[in-house]
């Protein structure tokens, strides 16, 4: 086992696992990413998918924000991508710049998916280790300032890319696979978290200290598809995980704090209440109250301040951040359990000193409230 220098800051691993904390911590997705310069000075000279596959780079780019934010973020989430499963199964996915993910190759039909279900299972060391080396990396480069986090994307989103080619506004060709071909759907959703398992699994034994699970695509499911061709492949995903570590060499790994962020599946939320995932991520749609109701008092809350929050004027973001923060202390919790984060991910062309105004104004106003309760 790695020897990682001691942690310094462990609020969002408290917080994770319900425990009370000074303040709500914080992070937020992609935070590593394109409204950087430092980023996009990196990008200038190498592929998207090049810099994930040298651990030196996705390491750099990974610990940016720490620099350019210093004190202000509680967590790093390592640079990588969630269609890098896509590749280790074997299918081309390219990163075109002003489009996205591109497929070249998408999948058309059912035998399409025969190819992906090669005997065994993925081999993640041969296929993924520039992850794993790029994860063991930070947390050395990290020094223990603060928690790396991993992630995979969730099976439904995954396979949604495959057959789609891409993004998409209607996912029409992968959401017609679901009521023509739900057999080869559900082979391939079974391939998929076979992979995230064994993917989360190598992730923390390399290092990550909590992991999350992107359900990107959840809300373009209605409840009944989402719980038939989603929902029971992320809860397995949860319970494999922790059931691997655990009988592992090294089974404390099994309390690595795990979330979950089904984006735009309010009404998924209940089923996620047994689960488990110690944390469950909101979007900016999803009421905190509402959420505590449907996932009951074991489950810490994430999120969910609108992206596009951050294009307001910078006394917009700090009134806005406030009453988030005020809704989320509002909500009965178990501890102190709410992570403070956008409801998505950074978008290309936020200012970084917005996101400064977002981060500066959670630590302000968390312990305020903190200390306004402790009264």
């Amino acid at each position: 086992m790695a020897q990682f220098p001691p942690l310094q800051n462990d609020m969002i691993l408290r917080a994770a696992k319900g425990k009370p904390t000074e303040r709500t911590p914080v992070w937020v997705m992609r935070q590593a990413g394109r409204y950087l310069p430092e980023f996009r000075e990196v990008r200038k000279d190498h592929d998207f998918f090049s810099m994930c596959r040298t651990p030196e780079i996705a390491c750099e780019i990974t610990v940016q924000p720490l620099r350019r934010y210093k004190g202000l973020l509680d967590a790093a989430i390592i640079f990588s991508d969630i269609l890098v499963i896509p590749q280790a199964l074997g299918m081309t996915v390219e990163m075109v710049p002003g489009k996205g993910p591109h497929f070249p190759e998408p999948l058309v039909e059912p035998k399409d998916v025969e190819r992906l279900l090669r005997p065994g299972p993925v081999d993640i060391k041969a296929q993924l280790g520039y992850v794993l080396e790029a994860i063991t990396l930070t947390r050395h480069q990290l020094g223990g300032q603060v928690p790396l986090l991993g992630f995979v994307g969730a099976p439904w989103t995954l396979l949604a890319y495959m057959i789609e080619g891409g993004g998409s506004k209607t996912l029409s060709k992968a959401k017609s696979w679901l009521y023509r071909y739900p057999g080869a759907c559900h082979q391939l959703l079974e391939r998929l978290t076979d992979a995230c398992e064994a993917f989360l699994v190598a992730q923390i034994r390399a290092g990550a200290q909590m992991v999350q699970v992107f359900d990107s695509w959840a809300g373009e499911l209605g409840p009944a598809d989402y719980a038939e061709f989603s929902l029971p492949y992320n809860i397995a995903i949860a319970k494999r995980v922790k059931a691997a570590l655990r009988k592992s060499d090294q089974p404390a790994l099994a309390e690595t704090p795990m979330a979950v962020f089904p984006k735009g599946a309010y009404y998924a939320l209940p089923a996620y209440a047994d689960s488990d995932y110690d944390v469950v991520s909101l979007d900016w749609t999803m009421d905190p109250v509402m959420a505590r109701n449907a996932l009951g008092c074991n489950k810490t809350l994430q999120g969910n301040l609108d992206p596009s929050t951050l294009f307001a004027p910078h006394n917009s973001i700090r009134e806005r951040t406030r009453s988030m923060l005020t809704q989320f202390a509002g909500a009965p919790l178990h501890g102190q359990c709410h992570i403070a984060n956008l409801g998505h991910g950074m978008y290309p062309d936020h200012s970084p000193e917005a996101l400064r105004v977002f981060l500066e104004t959670v630590h302000q106003v968390s312990t305020e409230l903190r200390q306004r309760n402790a009264q």
